[in-house]
């Protein structure tokens, strides 16, 4: 592929704020490909609410089913992406959930991430809004999923980044 993207990570949460934590993680790398893993939440990760579920669709009994370790999904993050900028359209939020991700698996992590705004010229950032709504109208998939999520960032950088 001829056209320069950035890779992209996004997470859901357990809820929103203190005691919040990652649920899933999903990044797609320069070259599009797509990953995302679902984490059992280790017993002192008790924080959870009905609102965010309502968001993300995801269940405790799918965390627990599907998920895994908080340690297996940093290695995983590491391992794939080792000594990249990973860039992300909510970095307050991402940035800490991976933080506490890597904190309980005592791990360093390996990558970095920036917000995705750092990326964009003005006339750019105006448009960021309008075009991502205008493809998950297009793509009819499902929000607040972390693969759907980055690959809707993804082509949405795409799209106002063309002159």
């Amino acid at each position: 592929m001829s056209e320069r993207v950035p890779a992209i990570i996004d997470v859901e949460a357990s809820g929103f704020g203190r005691g919040s934590y990652p649920i899933e993680i999903g990044f797609a790398r320069g070259d599009r490909d797509v990953e995302s893993y679902l984490i059992k939440p280790p017993p002192t990760w008790t924080h959870w609410t009905e609102e965010a579920e309502e968001m993300h669709g995801i269940t405790r009994t799918m965390l627990e089913e599907e998920g895994i370790t908080p340690r297996d999904v940093a290695l995983i993050l590491n391992e794939k992406l080792r000594g990249i900028t990973v860039y992300s359209d909510a970095w307050s939020f991402d940035s800490s959930w991976v933080g506490r991700l890597f904190d309980e698996a005592e791990l360093v992590q390996r990558f970095r991430i920036e917000t995705i705004n750092r990326l964009l010229a003005p006339e750019e950032m105006e448009r960021w809004q309008a075009t991502k709504t205008l493809l998950w109208n297009e793509f009819h998939i499902d929000r607040h999923r972390a693969a759907n999520d980055v690959r809707v960032l993804q082509e949405t950088y795409l799209r106002v980044t063309q002159p």
